[in-house]
């Protein structure tokens, strides 16, 4: 299983970072590993579906307060469908990504939304809904406003993106950061009760050998 760590901004030494469980979705070649690849990396790389699943662990520290966000970047494949709900589990966020040159991963965005819907409810879960690779306007299926009417519609977060350019891509996960943080602090820390540290071993037994891949 891969894994990287980084950090956005150096950890407060004397404060215990909030830990917070966010989960990639989205079709194949979307972007999805790209985009955790650049906000931990600052770097870009034409990925190839990898085997095993991604995992990153990045640090920020957000008005005065560090979190911890453990990245999960499930499979984009049809086939690993089923078993990347194994991963929404504990999840405190929620990245839909879909491909604005590809109408069709929009579409199976707002699936992955209506299925969100049926797993939490909104006060459990955070979700941003990313248009990435803006870097093809010239191929754009998906408008600006297309994608801003669906977010706000179902009163999710929205951006657009570039892991290639390094567009928009931290402002994304800082904009879940700070909600995150906003309802932490709402709720007097109860969530951080809720949903502990991800086990990595018992993912990997409930996988049994499953693959996910971007």
């Amino acid at each position: 299983m891969a894994q990287m760590e980084g950090n956005t901004q150096p950890e407060s030494a004397s404060q215990q970072p909030y830990v917070f469980k966010v989960v990639l979705l989205g079709s194949s070649s979307v972007g999805k590993s790209s985009l955790a690849f650049r906000l931990i990396k600052n770097d870009f790389k034409e990925i190839l579906p990898t085997l095993g699943c991604a995992f990153f662990t990045q640090m920020m520290e957000i008005d005065g307060s560090a979190l911890k966000l453990e990245i999960w970047d499930t499979a984009g494949q049809e086939k690993y469908h089923s078993v990347c709900h194994l991963y929404f589990r504990g999840a405190n966020a929620a990245v839909l990504v879909y491909d604005i040159a590809d109408k069709d991963s929009f579409r199976r965005a707002q699936n992955w939304w209506k299925e969100l819907e049926n797993e939490f409810q909104p006060e459990e879960i955070v979700v941003i809904l990313v248009g990435n690779k803006t870097d093809l306007e010239a191929s754009r299926e998906v408008t600006l406003e297309e994608g801003k009417a669906f977010a706000e519609s179902k009163k999710l977060l929205f951006m657009e993106t570039s892991a290639k350019l390094n567009y928009q891509v931290t402002e994304a996960f800082i904009a879940v950061a700070r909600e995150l943080l906003r309802r932490e602090e709402e709720n007097g820390g109860q969530s951080q009760q809720r949903s502990p540290s991800v086990d990595l071993k018992e993912t990997a037994r409930a996988r049994k050998g499953k693959c996910c891949q971007d």
